[in-house]
This record gives C-alpha cells, sequence and structure tokens, in this order.
C-alpha cells in the first residue's frame, strides 16, 4: 500500500521502552522450622495419552489489531476529514490511489487493545461510510510443527478425541493459536514458575529457562554475591541451594504449558513458543513445601525483579493450609514490584468464597484465582469455583505437558487439575507482556480478565463468568 500526497497524513508511532529497577539483595539460607504450614499441588496425574493427528485448514482469516480500513462518503470534505483524524490521534492514515474513499489507517497510541470501541467511534463520525478490521489472511493458520501439538486440546479445540476417548467441543479452547498471529513470545519476560523444581535438561523447555548471567554454573562459588551458590536456573528453597531441578514432574508440567519450545519439531508447544522460565523449588519430590520455602522463593523473585531481571508472572499451582499474614505481605511486595501473582483455585469443588483456597484467596490487586475447564466446556468436576473469588477459567483437564523423564521414563504426560489451569493463565499474561512490555499488573490482570469468553455454565459460578481467551487479550476480535 502506498502513500498518497493527501494532506491528513496522522502522526508517528510512540516508540515503547522498559526499564527495570536497578538493585542488589543479599540472599542467606534461612533456617528450616519444625512445625509449618504445608502447601500441596492441584494436579491430578491422567493414566494414559494416544496421539491425534489432525488436519490443518488452507486459510485463516481473522481481524487483528494491525489498523483499520476505513471508506469515507462522498459528501466528505478533506478538511473535516483531516480535523477528525487529528481529533482522534490517529497515528497514519494514506489513501489507495487507485480505489476512489478507501484509505488505511493505524490505530492511535493506547486505542490497539480497545479496537471495538474506537471503530465504533470511527462509524458514528458523519464523513464515514463504513470501517473494518484490517484482516489478515494466511495460507494456513499459525500452528506449530511438534508432532504432539494435536493434543493440546486447550490451545486449540478442534473436536478431536481427547487421550484418544470423547471428543472435546471445537472451540473449547484458550484461543492460543489465534494469538499467536499476533506474537508467539519473547524472550524479554520472565516466568517464575514456584513449584517442584523445573527439569532444565528436557529437550522442550532447555532453550527456554531463564538463566542467572551473573553466575557462573557449577563452579562451587556464590558469583553473585547474593547468598546462593550457583544458582544459575534459579532457587531450590527445600535444599538450600542453588539447583531447583525437578525430583516430581509437577512443575515441569507446569512449565512446559507456559513455555515449551515452539515450532521446534519436538514434543508440543507452550503458550510462548520464546520466553525465560525461572525455575523456584519450594515443594519436595512428594508435593509437599512449608511457608517458609515458599517464601524464600517469592523473596527469590522480587529481589532479581530489583536487581533488573524483568519478572512479571508468579505461577503458583499450589495451595493449603489456613490464612498465612506472612504469604499475604510477601503477594503485596510482589504487586509493588509489578508481578502477577497467578494461583491455582484448588481441587476440593469446593465454593472459595465460602471456603477460602490459599494462596488463591488473598484480597491483594496482584492475585489472579484460577477454575479448571474441561473440554466440553464445563467447569471440571474437582474444580473450586467461587462468583467473588475465583476469577476465570482455563483448560485444566487432561492437559499434554511436558515431564521429567528421570521420573515417569518418558517426557510427555496428561496432567489434570487447577494446576494446570494456572499456567496457562500465566503463560496467557508472558504472551500479553511480549505484545506490550509496559503494561502495569493492574492492566495486565484486567486486560486478561476483560477478555475472557462467556460461558454459560461458568455464570454465577466465576467473576467473569468466562474462560480464557488470549487472542482477545491480545486484541483480536472473535474467538
Amino acid at each position: 500500500m502506498r502513500p498518497s500526497t493527501l494532506k491528513h497524513l496522522a502522526l508517528g508511532c510512540a516508540v515503547i521502552a522498559a526499564a527495570g529497577g536497578i538493585g542488589l539483595m543479599r540472599r542467606l539460607p534461612a533456617p528450616k522450622p519444625r512445625e509449618m504450614k504445608v502447601c500441596r499441588i492441584e494436579a491430578r496425574p491422567s493414566q494414559h495419552q494416544v496421539p491425534y493427528s489432525a488436519s490443518t485448514p488452507t486459510v485463516a482469516e481473522r481481524p487483528e489489531s494491525y489498523g483499520f480500513i476505513i471508506k469515507y462518503k462522498r459528501t466528505a470534505k478533506p478538511g473535516v476529514i483531516s480535523r477528525m483524524l487529528e481529533e482522534l490521534n490517529i497515528r497514519r492514515s494514506y489513501r489507495y490511489p487507485h480505489l476512489p474513499l478507501l484509505a488505511f489507517g493505524m490505530y492511535p497510541e493506547g486505542e490497539a487493545q480497545a479496537t471495538d470501541v474506537f471503530l465504533e467511534r470511527l462509524r458514528q463520525h458523519p464523513s464515514v461510510e463504513y470501517v473494518e478490521p484490517n484482516y489478515v489472511y494466511r495460507i494456513g493458520d499459525t500452528r506449530p510443527d511438534d508432532p504432539s501439538f494435536a493434543e493440546q486440546w486447550g490451545h486449540l479445540n478442534e473436536g478431536q478425541p481427547i487421550k484418544g476417548g470423547q471428543p472435546g467441543i471445537p472451540g473449547v479452547d484458550a484461543a492460543v493459536v489465534s494469538a499467536w498471529d499476533v506474537t508467539t513470545g519473547s524472550r524479554e519476560v520472565v516466568v517464575a514458575v514456584i513449584d517442584t523444581g523445573v527439569d532444565y535438561t528436557h529437550e522442550d523447555l532447555a532453550d527456554n529457562m531463564w538463566v542467572n548471567t551473573r553466575e557462573i554454573p557449577n563452579n562451587g562459588i556464590d558469583d553473585d554475591g547474593n547468598g546462593i551458590v550457583d544458582d544459575y536456573y534459579g532457587y531450590n528453597a527445600v535444599g538450600n541451594n542453588g539447583n531447583p531441578l525437578d525430583d516430581n514432574g509437577h512443575g515441569t508440567h507446569c512449565a512446559g504449558i507456559i513455555g515449551a519450545k515452539g515450532d521446534n519439531g519436538t514434543g508440543i508447544a507452550g503458550i510462548n513458543w520464546d520466553v525465560r522460565l525461572m525455575a523456584l523449588k519450594f515443594l519436595d519430590a512428594n508435593g509437599r513445601g512449608t511457608l517458609n520455602d515458599a517464601l524464600e522463593c517469592i523473596d527469590y523473585a522480587i529481589a532479581m525483579k530489583q536487581r533488573g531481571v524483568n519478572v512479571r508472572v508468579l505461577s503458583n499451582s499450589w495451595g493449603g493450609g489456613g490464612y498465612s499474614r506472612a504469604l499475604e505481605e510477601a503477594i503485596r511486595t510482589a504487586n509493588a514490584n509489578d508481578i502477577l501473582f497467578v494461583a491455582a483455585a484448588g481441587n476440593s469443588g469446593t465454593n472459595n468464597d465460602r471456603i477460602p483456597h490459599y494462596p488463591a484467596s488473598y484480597d491483594v490487586p496482584n492475585v489472579l484465582s484460577v477454575a479448571a475447564l474441561a473440554p466440553n466446556d464445563n467447569l471440571a468436576s474437582f474444580s473450586c469455583y467461587g462468583k467473588k473469588t475465583v476469577h476465570l477459567a482455563a483448560p485444566g483437564v487432561d492437559i499434554y505437558s511436558t515431564v521429567p523423564v528421570t521420573v515417569f521414563g518418558q517426557g510427555y504426560k496428561h496432567f489434570s487439575g487447577t494446576s494446570m489451569a494456572t499456567p496457562y493463565v500465566a503463560g496467557a499474561a508472558a504472551l500479553v507482556l511480549a505484545r506490550d512490555p509496559k503494561l502495569s499488573v493492574t492492566a495486565l490482570k484486567a486486560q486478561l480478565l476483560r477478555s475472557v469468553t462467556p460461558v454459560a455454565a461458568l455464570e454465577g459460578r466465576l467473576a467473569t463468568g468466562g474462560r480464557l481467551n488470549i487472542a482477545r487479550a491480545l486484541g483480536v476480535r472473535g474467538e
């Protein structure tokens, strides 16, 4: 498309720059208390998996937030059009030389995530005949070549058999493939997985692991002076050391949902093909951990954020114990450091409005509580809920993801639980931040919540009454 010489050219784009705070917090290993509140993982292992092969449609057409097409009325005067463009702060606009009255425009800064509202404002102007999104056309939609991608119904549900059994309902997914038309992630975004650790050697995770660039691995020296020796991939609060290798499998499964390397011809694709996963281990091989160790992991993530590492999301697929003032204060500190705290609603099938489930039930602005969705668009039978305290649902039944070969004898398995739904939302947050890194934690949470797909079965049971829709969170209209 070529610009014309007409006078209604819009103003240029603003430059987005993200900056992190700089500082260094020295850490010393904390003593282990004898009596402490115990946390547990929120997952249920599935029994088997059966591969499924799905065909790929030849054409994908989706409205995107890549600008808009506008047609002016024949009676529209150039001076009126110029004033309209200036008043609406449209960044760039130009005519097609041989297509009378048609023009292309770019959204003004800050409007890209509210396209429906902005386009409606344009439609109401007396000089405008109609406005359309700048549709995207492709030979095929953005699907990775990972051989087990069809197992990931939460990414793309085409009605394929789940684990080789009953088929799901087409369209009941988190709209991940549509989101990939906008972005597949960024290595500038760090997600801390607070769990049983992560198998940082896994074939589908190794390339997306966060590494502490101030630490030389395996030299037995605390190179960065933070009180932890060889914390290259993160921190192990259970062993008070720098090796957060997963000896259970749960944390690796969650990490794969967030950021298994996509389009690498191996295994599966995470919601983010590119991201950095920080491994923070506070749950042991049996899936149990203490409050003290959970605090140590949150403290580590905050310390790294203050040091300049772009930690923006904490993924927390665990719960248990009663109310802890210390844990609430730690989460508030994370909020003050602009870090989203995504938490599993729980697997007891109870109402969290009546029986709180911590940490998901802490009333802190950065907490985002996640229920588990089944592939038939119903709340999972085991999932906790709560109209006031559980925010949204995400895929959480028979989710296929990475696990340590050393634990399971294979690298991928199906798990079920709000544990699996949680990294779906954490991964969604990271994908949104890849597109808009300057979003505050408040704006990020609001964007994820207002973009859900309403689901009748969730109405009155969750705060939003809907399921995660990552595409809409990125400004893509529709499913």
